[in-house]
């Protein structure tokens, strides 16, 4: 005699189909590819351009480069005279020239010789400055977080829409063939909506290890081990972010898919969670140097994801904070899996006209 599978085998069949369909996706291979290759690409370009910052030559005249220890930052080139550094500046084979002058006209015994304009680094070097104390220094280099930051947003958002947008519409067409019938014949509805949830939300989490770990053997190749410590941690919290993150996404593209029956209604429906999904690579991007706004970001759950292993590199989260967020994700993703399974079950054999969301919660709490 047949016995129906079980909800625990019903979401592992589910969730294995899901799997394979992605994987026989070309679209979906071929996406991860780039996504991957643009990975590895900004680490070898990163560690390019770091090894290749060209230093500012500097002709100088006499002793003068011995002397003064701060050009030793500079490429200098030796000139017998000050003609000949005068030549070199104009042939434009140095940024600039120094040689000795009368500390009647210099204070400091030297004279700068440039083409068109003051060599602002070599003035800075040649300048005594005042001992600077800051009260709120800063824990990381501001272009360093700007790109960090571009990189957890836009890793965030393309996962999530592509595998996110899957699920939408894999749930339509699967209504509008009505191969949804079949399916709930055999397997419970909920079981179909945790297969569907479960399956992307590994493949997604796969793509987002896949990326950290070439990002992280990236950084450790090419010599930027100091970078990889400081960025590291947040990668691997940026992670378990996710994981949570994207089925509480996940859930909410499918119950919100559920509502409609064509494909051509699929963007109309799930546009608002594309709009929570956008919402924290815009922020993280437009302020990733403001605490505040990050702070808030972090214990939102949609935007945790992101905001919290940004807070965790810049070193402005204490250590309990992202124990606490993870909390809030894990207990607001486990409320709407119940209220999108309801929706899920109320509104999936629903054909014709868009169903209402309120009426789907509705109905759903009823069944």
């Amino acid at each position: 005699m047949h016995t129906a599978p079980t909800f625990g085998h019903s979401v592992w069949l589910v969730s294995t189909r899901e799997i394979v369909a992605r994987l026989r996706s070309k679209s979906f291979l071929i996406s991860t590819s780039i996504l991957l290759l643009i990975s590895v690409a900004s680490v070898v370009v990163g560690s390019i351009a770091a090894q290749n910052t060209m230093l500012p030559r500097v002709a100088v005249v006499g002793v003068v480069g011995q002397n003064i220890p701060q050009l030793k930052a500079f490429t200098l080139i030796p000139a017998d005279s000050v003609a000949e550094a005068e030549t070199l500046v104009r042939d434009g084979r140095v940024d600039a020239a120094i040689a000795p002058a009368s500390t009647d006209t210099s204070p400091l015994g030297l004279s700068v010789t440039a083409l068109s304009e003051p060599p602002a680094a070599i003035m800075a070097a040649l300048s005594v400055a005042p001992t600077v104390r800051l009260l709120e220094p800063p824990a990381r280099d501001t272009r360093l977080a700007y790109l960090v930051a571009i990189g957890f947003g836009l890793v965030f958002l393309m996962s999530s829409v592509t595998f996110g947008s899957t699920i939408a519409q894999s749930v339509v067409e699967e209504k509008q063939t009505r191969i949804v019938e079949i399916l709930m014949s055999t397997i419970p509805v909920r079981a179909l909506l945790a297969g569907k949830v479960a399956g992307n939300s590994i493949m997604a989490f796969g793509q987002i290890v896949a990326i950290g770990l070439l990002v992280s053997i990236g950084l450790a190749t090419t010599g930027q081990q100091a970078l990889l410590s400081g960025i590291g941690p947040s990668i691997v919290w940026f992670a378990v972010f996710f994981a949570f993150g994207f089925v509480l996404l996940a859930s909410l593209y499918a119950a919100t898919a559920s509502l409609v029956s064509r494909q051509e209604d699929v963007g109309s429906a799930t546009s608002p969670v594309m709009i929570l999904v956008m919402i924290p690579y815009f922020l993280v991007i437009l302020f990733n140097n403001n605490p505040t706004v990050l702070a808030v970001m972090s214990y939102i759950p949609f935007s945790a994801p992101v905001g919290m292993p940004m807070r965790i590199f810049l070193g402005s989260a204490a250590w309990w904070e992202p124990l606490v967020a993870l909390v809030i994700l894990v207990l607001t993703t486990a409320a709407v899996i119940a209220a999108g399974s309801r929706v899920y079950a109320h509104a999936l054999l629903r054909m014709g006209a868009r169903v209402p969301l309120r009426e789907a919660l509705r109905r759903g709490s009823e069944r």
